[in-house]
């Protein structure tokens, strides 16, 4: 099935160039003068090179067959995080790079959608949002009533986010993981 540049999303897998690439960032460029262009990083799945090519915003690309999955998190090791099939109850490891610096917000059994090419996974992302416990902030301030007033807090799994006074150590918070936001009580 072909796709448009244009259309083009975080985590889509193309072929192209002989290989499968991931889209990791998709940019319009849009110009005062002259035509508009696509800005599009791709990650080759086998390689693992980088590359950063422009394309008109009509061109086309072939979609590559990836098996998605949404698998739950177990645990992690020193090179790989360690997610369950539930179905076989067979454990997938997977590199820590796929997730990055989002492995903060990983916590017990969140739901991970993993892309799989030939048995290989290929993206893994969070969901768009998740519940940690607050394990550490400082106690509320007497008297303080300025208004958005924020501080600090550590999450369990290591998440250092920004959140209201009222919020204490053991309070459950619902977070953004594309932003890292405090979003409310659980």
């Amino acid at each position: 099935m072909a796709i448009k540049a244009n259309d083009l999303r975080r985590g889509m897998a193309v072929n192209y160039k002989n290989g499968i690439w991931v889209c990791t960032e998709n940019t319009k460029v849009v110009k005062g003068k002259g035509q508009s262009y696509q800005s599009i990083s791709l990650k080759n799945a086998q390689t693992g090179q980088c590359i950063n090519e422009r394309f008109r915003t009509t061109e086309g690309f072939e979609q590559a067959i990836v098996d998605r999955r949404k698998l739950p998190y177990s645990y992690s090791t020193n090179t790989n995080h360690v997610l369950m099939d539930p179905d076989t109850y067979d454990e997938i490891l997977i590199p820590l790079e796929l997730i990055g610096d989002k492995a903060a917000y990983l916590s017990d059994d969140t739901e991970l959608d993993v892309a799989f090419v030939d048995g290989t996974p290929l993206t893994a992302e969070l969901p768009n949002t998740v519940e940690l416990k607050v394990v550490d902030t400082p106690p509320q301030v007497k008297g303080a009533t300025v208004t958005n007033q924020l501080k600090d807090a550590v999450c369990e799994g290591g998440a250092r986010i920004r959140v209201p006074p009222f919020v204490e150590n053991g309070t459950v918070v619902k977070i953004d993981t594309r932003t890292g936001e405090y979003l409310g009580r659980a």
